[in-house]
């Protein structure tokens, strides 16, 4: 009777034992919808304000980058940010399980326009990439853009308007053609007419731009010849592609021996691209992103 009590209470145990291995297992493997990315990347900003990186949930060998440098979490803008600002823009991507932003903090009084990718495995952050460009009294162009959402950006994609995954990427990938050989026109890039374009916070293309030409088709481009790109997120829902981009060799253009480094977003649906919003630093021209594409690139 003690043998066949025994007995009992251990299949008892080996069935609960079991019964918690695969629930740890299906919490492990439990996806970040949206609504989870989008409070992920409010817990970054917090805590980055905060110097603290304790606050998330990190993976035991979570990776991190700031401008393609590889530092321990909790380095480098971690240590002088002060504030966070009001702008920020979020770029979800619930397939490939990836968190982006374009974000504005603060060293002081002065502006940083932080683009943050946050790769997760379920809920927890396994990787974080990070691109900062500050912005001082002395800096060329100053933000104008930053005190609400980048016009259209978040506009809900029309009813029958919206496409594929691989679409999307074919078609913010003509602009970097367009760089590539400097002549959108020559490059089909597909601009709609409310089309516009904003770098790091000041409108310099399309409706609302301030300078002598401000048509995506005929402003003149320097050719970038070298421009390499690579799918940092894709949020199918909102239609936009989020791209990195070096933009390559182009003289001494962004200083002598740099090259332009960006996290550029593009809101495409019905085969055309509606609005660009672009958060850019000049980095040294061998600059890699040192992550892999989201996406393989189109041939």
């Amino acid at each position: 009777m003690a043998t066949k009590s025994l007995s009992h209470l251990l299949l008892r145990a080996i069935v609960l034992g079991a019964a918690i291995l695969l629930s740890g297992q299906t919490g492990a493997a439990e996806r970040c919808d949206r609504a989870c990315m989008s409070a992920l990347l409010t817990n970054y900003v917090d805590a980055l304000v905060a110097h603290d990186p304790a606050r998330l949930p990190l993976a035991e060998r979570v990776r991190f980058t700031e401008d393609s440098r590889e530092l321990k979490l909790g380095e480098g803008l971690w240590q002088t940010v002060t504030a966070k600002g009001r702008f920020r823009h979020d770029f979800l991507d619930a397939r490939a399980q990836v968190a982006a932003a374009h974000m504005q903090v603060f060293e002081g009084t002065n502006q940083v326009l932080l683009s943050v990718v946050l790769h997760l495995q379920g809920r927890t952050i396994t990787g974080i990439e990070t691109l900062v460009q500050r912005i001082t009294p002395e800096s060329r162009f100053q933000p104008t853009q930053l005190g609400q959402p980048i016009r259209g950006l978040d506009d809900p994609v029309p009813a029958g308007k919206r496409q594929s995954r691989a679409a999307m990427i074919r078609t913010a990938l003509t602009y970097t053609e367009g760089l590539r050989i400097g002549n959108f026109t020559d490059a089909r890039t597909p601009f709609a007419p409310e089309t516009y374009r904003v770098e790091n916070g000041v409108i310099m293309a399309g409706t609302g731009c301030g300078r002598d030409d401000c048509g995506l088709y005929t402003q003149s481009i320097t050719l970038h010849p070298g421009i390499i790109a690579s799918v940092a997120a894709v949020d199918e829902e909102n239609g936009v592609v989020l791209l990195w981009m070096n933009f390559g060799h182009t003289g001494s253009q962004y200083g002598e021996g740099n090259a332009l480094v960006t996290f550029e977003a593009f809101k495409v649906w019905g085969g055309e691209i509606h609005a660009i919003s672009a958060f850019f630093s000049s980095k040294p021209i061998s600059t890699a992103r040192f992550w892999p594409s989201s996406d393989p690139l189109p041939h």
